[in-house]
């Protein structure tokens, strides 16, 4: 059964702090330019890892990743006409 995981953001001030990031999650990428790292942890402890991520001194700021919120079902809003013309007379 796969468990229910979310990403946190989490920028840092010195790159020598990634291996401290790693023991709180799974660490996916890392931006040396721009200094953040996206981790990925349960969803469960998402609150806690949050805090914890907070009180961190090498830590500037911490945001949620929205990806679980958003829906990955679509539709397509109009058919093709030619396509339901070639379905009608059985083409």
């Amino acid at each position: 059964m796969r468990t229910k995981r979310q990403g946190l953001i989490v920028w840092f001030q010195h790159m020598k702090n990634i291996k401290q990031l790693k023991r709180y999650g799974h660490l996916i990428s890392v931006s040396r330019k721009l200094r953040y790292a996206v981790i990925y942890v349960d969803q469960e402890e998402i609150e806690e890892k949050y805090e914890k991520f907070e009180k961190l001194a090498y830590v500037s700021k911490v945001a949620y990743s929205h990806k679980p919120m958003i829906r990955t079902t679509f539709e397509s809003k109009k058919l093709d006409k030619k396509k339901d013309y070639e379905y009608e007379m059985g083409i």
